[in-house]
């Protein structure tokens, strides 16, 4: 059944999606591009997370941590995200809880250089994290910030 849109037609999670993106973006100009600031607000998302999101979550900032050390953590809708030095996203996990679905989502966004050919993947769908996912993934963040 779908859900009900309000009359600008979002739905009530993504009318709220779109309400903490404003809070965060407020929140990021007083900060400035401060690497302590962000950490906190990634580390807080996480906390917030379901025991399998936050598992995802907690992976994704290891790899992140450990291969790209110099991508910024900043929350990006209220999810894990990680930027560049202009500070656009490169590498966000989008947890299932979030809205509901059944797997959560590592999405690249326009500055990760994963460019092969005339197209290529931007997102991936994640159920677990697992030695091979891991690889995959330490992979796709390596590509993406080279």
């Amino acid at each position: 059944m779908a859900e009900k849109t309000t009359s600008s037609g979002l739905s009530a999670d993504e009318r709220a999606a779109v309400k903490e993106r404003a809070k965060e973006l407020r929140a990021q100009e007083k900060a400035g591009k401060s690497r302590e600031a962000g950490t906190k607000a990634v580390l807080d998302a996480i906390a917030a997370l379901g025991d399998d999101d936050k598992a995802l979550a907690e992976g994704l900032h290891r790899i992140v941590s450990d291969v790209a050390p110099d991508l910024v953590p900043k929350t990006y809708y209220g999810m894990p995200g990680y930027a560049n030095a202009d500070g656009r996203i490169v590498v966000f996990l989008q947890p299932a809880g979030k809205f509901k679905t059944r797997y959560s989502t590592v999405g690249f966004e326009g500055p990760a250089h994963l460019d092969d050919g005339d197209m290529w993947a931007t997102a991936f769908a994640l159920l677990a994290l697992t030695p091979i996912t891991e690889k995959k993934l330490t992979e796709l963040v390596k590509a993406a910030v080279s």
